[in-house]
């Protein structure tokens, strides 16, 4: 029942009338929390971001749950990064001493080799990201969405009784 509705929300967001620009804006801006650890500062500020900003909110938390499924095997490499911006990065040292100092600093979690260097991964990646899901968005609609529409397995779900079920109790929500 949550893939049947996972898949016919990201067919609804594919198919929204919202551009392919704030598609991508929110899946960017989703893929910053997705990737980094949930419980910090940043993800605050991205979350008020995504909510004050015109983005698409299903896309940001359609981002979320795609990058934070892949986000533990990139740890690694995430801690690799955070460890070289802490540690090995000299001219960077009186900055650290100098952010830890404040008093909210210690709320963003970046003495955590893994949380900065996810976050500092998550901000690089932002535009390629953007663009991407942009130009899959524009390609999907374009190339795509008709095929995927006359797919029997799409007629047979789209046309079952279950699936009638759930969208009358989601339009009434």
């Amino acid at each position: 029942m949550f893939w049947l509705n996972f898949l016919g929300k990201i067919f609804k967001l594919l198919h929204s009338d919202k551009t392919p620009r704030h598609l991508a804006a929110g899946f960017a801006l989703g893929s910053i929390i997705g990737l980094t650890p949930f419980l910090s500062l940043h993800n605050l500020v991205i979350f008020c971001l995504i909510f004050l900003l015109n983005v698409s909110i299903p896309a940001a938390t359609f981002a979320m749950f795609v990058c934070e499924l892949f986000a533990y095997l990139f740890d690694p490499f995430f801690h690799e990064v955070g460890y070289n911006l802490l540690v090995k990065v000299e001219f960077l040292k009186p900055f650290w001493t100098q952010l830890y100092s404040m008093p909210i600093a210690p709320l963003t979690k970046f003495y955590n080799t893994v949380v900065l260097g996810s976050f500092v991964t998550s901000l690089i990646t932002f535009i390629p990201v953007y663009f991407a899901f942009k130009y899959f968005v524009i390609y999907y609609r374009l190339h795509l969405a008709e095929k995927v529409e006359n797919l029997k397995i799409v007629k047979i779900i789209s046309g079952s009784n279950l699936f009638q079920l759930v969208k009358k109790v989601q339009i009434k929500m």
